[in-house]
């Protein structure tokens, strides 16, 4: 049975058949929910900084 993954970026739930997987030069996965999600990470944003993010939500600030 397919799992639902976890946004790398957000927190977000990423359902199964949907989303982007990203793999580092070190070889380690990350799942994002959207391309939205996928671009602020690689522009190097920090999502406890954004407040459309469940990190910033759950008081991940600072």
């Amino acid at each position: 049975m397919p799992m639902a993954r976890k946004c790398s970026f957000c927190g977000g739930r990423v359902e199964p058949g949907s989303g982007l997987m990203f793999v580092k030069r070190d070889g380690s996965i990350m799942f994002f929910c959207s391309s939205k999600c996928k671009r602020n990470f690689s522009l190097g944003r920090k999502p406890a900084q954004l407040k459309w993010t469940q990190r910033s939500r759950s008081g991940g600030r600072g």
